[in-house]
């Protein structure tokens, strides 16, 4: 049952319209679609680039399993976090801190999407598929979320399920139970490392609202000081070297790593400048640029070209 709120007298038939639209987009704010659009995207880009002949079929479901599974992990994360999200600027607009839907409906709803997800990823794709997927669930929900107010470790552990789609991706693409390739296992690594700049930047103009919950989401205790910013230059050198290794195994051609290549010195340049003149300005446009560098590697290797 919707958890709508009592309509006043003389209340409009449009009012009460408007109000039902808004319990029904809570829902979807609590899944994050944009966020599960990226994942949903990774996964896919990935099953092309795996599999020696597409099934349409099995890349619907992955799709499909792919986002749901990752809704209910977002909504188990908010579920969670109910109350600190509402100390945050940047959450407190969520529909559990503002009471449009119960922690209830919510564990209902998302407890619906994981278990339907991952039967789809199991039953379409291959039983492996299935079970990477509730992992990620788990893993982010039990694991990474509790630990956000504990260590700065915990992005470390966060990134593992916010790499598994690619992973996922390329176990679908592979035959039986499910297996896991070696170039699904490089494809995994470039966005399990690609992960640390991005979320640090993110965490860097942040930070001061991070801390109202007493999140600890920069590398550093000390929040942003000289480790932190050097720890998110460091990684974007790292991104740098995974993100060539597809073609030093042989599993691309010249164009795609030149094409990654052109990619990671343009966030590397930007991370350097953010390093340089470690502001919030400079940390989001690392931000914005690394939201682009996935998307584009992640074709380049496609291509294989």
């Amino acid at each position: 049952m919707l958890n709508l709120p009592l309509l006043e007298e003389g209340t409009t038939h449009i009012d009460q319209k408007l109000l039902q639209y808004s319990t029904a987009s809570a829902y979807l704010k609590l899944c994050k679609l944009r966020l599960g659009s990226l994942v949903v995207f990774s996964a896919v880009v990935t099953y092309v680039t795996i599999a020696p002949e597409k099934n349409w079929m099995q890349l619907i479901a992955l799709a499909l399993g792919g986002l749901l599974v990752t809704s209910a992990a977002n909504g188990f994360n908010q579920i969670i976090e109910k109350d600190l999200d509402k100390l945050m600027e940047r959450t407190k607009l969520r529909p559990l801190p503002l009471h449009i839907i119960s922690p209830l409906q919510a564990m209902v709803f998302c407890s619906i999407l994981g278990i339907l997800g991952t039967v789809i990823l199991w039953l379409y794709t291959n039983p492996l598929s299935g079970i990477l997927g509730f992992l990620s669930i788990i893993l982010y929900a039990l694991v990474y979320t509790p630990m956000k107010r504990i260590t700065p470790f915990s992005v470390f552990v966060g990134a593992f399920p916010g790499a598994l789609p690619t992973l996922i991706g390329g176990v679908a693409a592979t035959k039986g139970f499910g297996e896991i390739g070696f170039f699904s296992l490089l494809l995994f690594l470039i966005q399990f490392v690609w992960q640390f700049p991005h979320f640090w930047s993110l965490a860097w103009f942040n930070n001061e609202d991070y801390a109202r919950a007493d999140f600890h989401l920069l590398p550093s205790k000390g929040g942003k000081d000289e480790f932190s910013k050097f720890q998110i230059l460091l990684y974007s050198v790292f991104l740098l070297v995974v993100s060539i290794l597809p073609f030093v195994f042989g599993f691309v051609g010249l164009i795609s790593t030149l094409a990654c290549v052109i990619c990671g010195m343009a966030l590397l340049l930007q991370a350097y400048n953010f390093y340089r003149l470690p502001s919030d300005a400079y940390a989001k446009k690392l931000f914005l640029v690394t939201l682009v560098y996935l998307p584009l590697v992640q074709l380049a290797l496609m291509t294989k070209s």
